[in-house]
């Protein structure tokens, strides 16, 4: 049976856990969103809070008391989340693999998003971390060193993956959009010359 004591540890743990859930689910949900196809991304979620749940004790800024403070635990949290939809990911790869062998069919690879085509495959150009680091400072609003402490990079080395990573994403988006700001290019030249 349970002692009284058991009890309220028991009481005090899932009230920190409410109030940690409270705190990340819905920017670990945006997270999941930009990164899977709908159908995993309440799966891999469920997986993270079960992480979560399990290893508590080791969330960074989460006191006994008092509600978190976002910015101290999302980037931890984030860095669950990478591993779980990691390894979704590694057996989603072999489910496919093995209805492929069965059925005999190629897969199809889904359609980039049309009005951002230009971006996702610059985007896709990026090595997979450049392109985590990119998209944790873009789509998440984190710091370099929250970037850091989601994907155990130290925050130099975020910080020069993310300014090599920015300058190549506009270097390969100017060269789809070669007109600069302020110039026109069709008709460049015209202007000026005389009718006459």
């Amino acid at each position: 049976m349970e002692s009284i004591a058991e009890h309220q540890m028991l009481r005090q743990r899932q009230a920190r856990f409410e109030r940690l859930a409270h705190a990340v689910v819905d920017p670990l949900h945006r997270y999941l969103v930009r990164r899977v196809t709908a159908d995993m991304v309440e799966d891999v979620l469920s997986d993270t809070m079960l992480v979560l749940w399990r290893r508590l004790d080791d969330v960074p800024g989460l006191d006994i008391a008092s509600a978190p403070d976002p910015d101290d635990v999302l980037p931890w949290c984030y860095g669950v989340a990478r591993g779980c939809l990691a390894n979704a990911r590694r057996a989603d790869g072999r489910r496919l693999r093995l209805v492929e062998r069965l059925a005999g069919a190629h897969r199809q690879l889904p359609a980039t998003a049309a009005d951002h085509s230009d971006l996702h495959e610059a985007l896709d150009a990026l090595g997979a971390l450049d392109r985590e680091v990119v998209q944790l400072w873009a789509w998440e609003g984190l710091a370099p060193r929250q970037i850091a402490e989601v994907t155990g990079l130290t925050a130099n080395a975020v910080s020069m993956r993310l300014h090599r990573a920015k300058r190549g994403l506009a270097a390969q988006l100017g060269r789809k959009n070669p007109v600069r700001p302020g110039h026109d290019g069709a008709g460049a030249g015209a202007e000026g010359r005389s009718s006459r």
